[in-house]
């Protein structure tokens, strides 16, 4: 089977799950009023993902890309002219001016992570629907800003955690909720890795090609020194929480889709800041105590079987038995018996047709998209209050129904900054 009857078949398969019948064939020609007009926003690394995924969707013409930095858009604009040959695809400085196009549909926003609230907010205030990189936003405030302007505009979005779409962790989802190793009370999420030791502090010209002022945009206004800039902006807390915000919600998903934790009481999170000049941590750990439900995340893998090979992973502790998995894998161990599967357990979850296309499915269908904002933002909550109870090094109690901390100023203040005034575009 060649790659695109296989795309074909998935396609087919996937929808045909989901009882929906598609006449004529997958393989017609699509009429381009029924085709997806779609804006990149951020074409470094992560952005010309987006590009080579979206270009393979039957139903999309990607129209335009934006980036701060020259020297990333002329390069993806070349790698346009192979991924669609013969098509025109603009380039932009400035993401606003693609807000600005009513022929756009949709954007996707692969942008440094300070970022992604401010261009998701302006672009469902201008009408386009939204796949956003993560983690959702840069705090808790932002989140809520991005919610309150997506249902006011009846937008869809899509968080980019590509991995939410694989079956591994549909049929994991499928397993925990069956009940097939009894009620959960922790949950063990772990991710190891240490961030790199960023040594150099000589500030330097800004180059000629990056509009440095606009890549800061909401956060503080600093002299240029390179290890701030692309990549590496990740371990430094003006733009990003290192390498727990990076790989939080690929992790956490997964506890997140099965469990639904709810009723947060208190975080307590420990560690130790990166070498070198990044501030982001080291490693940490946090306990977060919900309801009836532990969750706790750990820079090194816990002590419990099957964690050791695994870099990152979930355990998931049940009265009758345990499940362990990562991105690919899973194991569940019921009276001492392993197993990779519980055939009994029935497929309950549709499977997904792409993470990419299930974003352009519900764009076109108005509904809900897998990784949807509102579940996205219940996900990635506690990743920033974890950030904060570890620079405040100590245990903070969390009122889940009002979104603050008790009785407790400083940790509250921390909830969200006050962005640049120039840059300060959402309110």
């Amino acid at each position: 089977m060649n790659n695109q009857n296989r795309r074909d078949f998935v396609k087919k398969s996937s929808l045909g799950f989901l009882g929906i019948t598609i006449l004529p064939s997958l393989g017609a020609k699509i009429k381009p009023s029924d085709r997806l007009r779609v804006a990149h926003i951020g074409v470094g690394g992560m952005g010309n993902n987006h590009m080579q995924w979206f270009s393979e969707l039957d139903d999309v013409d990607i129209v335009a890309l934006c980036d701060v930095d020259q020297g990333h858009l002329s390069k993806s604009l070349k790698t346009m002219k192979t991924l669609q040959p013969g098509k025109e695809v603009i380039g932009y400085e400035d993401f606003r001016r693609i807000l600005d196009r009513k022929d756009i549909d949709a954007i996707t926003c692969a942008t440094p992570d300070h970022w992604h609230a401010q261009i998701a907010t302006l672009a469902f205030q201008a009408g386009k629907d939204v796949y956003g990189e993560k983690p959702l936003s840069y705090d808790v405030k932002e989140g809520q800003i991005m919610l309150a302007a997506q249902k006011a505009n009846n937008r869809v979005f899509q968080l980019g955690t590509q991995i939410h779409a694989t079956d591994n962790y549909h049929r994991v989802v499928e397993i925990i909720q069956s009940g097939a190793i009894g009620k959960v009370h922790t949950v063990r999420l772990w991710k190891t890795g240490a961030p790199p030791e960023l040594t150099e502090t000589k500030i330097k010209k800004v180059p000629k090609s990056l509009n440095w002022d606009m890549w800061l945009g909401p956060a503080p206004m600093v002299d240029y020194i390179p290890a701030k800039c692309h990549f590496t902006y990740r371990y430094f807390m003006d733009y990003s929480g290192g390498i727990f915000a990076d790989f939080w919600c690929h992790i956490a998903d997964v506890a997140y889709w099965a469990l639904e934790p709810k009723g947060l009481k208190s975080i307590k999170a420990k560690g130790e800041v990166a070498d070198g000049i990044a501030n982001t941590p080291k490693w940490i750990d946090v306990d977060y105590e919900f309801e009836d439900l532990k969750i706790l995340w750990t820079t090194i893998p816990p002590d419990v079987p099957g964690a050791a090979e695994r870099g990152i992973g979930a355990y998931f502790e049940g009265e009758k038995g345990t499940l362990i998995c990562d991105y690919d894998t899973r194991e569940i161990t019921i009276n001492g018996e392993k197993m990779n599967d519980i055939p009994s357990v029935p497929i309950t979850i549709p499977r997904s047709p792409g993470h990419q296309q299930d974003f352009v499915n519900a764009v076109k269908s108005r509904r809900l998209a897998e990784s949807n904002l509102e579940y996205a933002r219940k996900m990635t909550l506690p990743m920033h209050l974890g950030l904060i109870s570890w620079r405040l090094k100590r245990e903070l109690a969390w009122d889940s129904k009002k979104e603050e901390f008790i009785n407790d100023p400083e940790a509250n203040k921390l909830l969200s900054r006050t962005p640049r005034s120039k840059w300060n575009l959402i309110q």
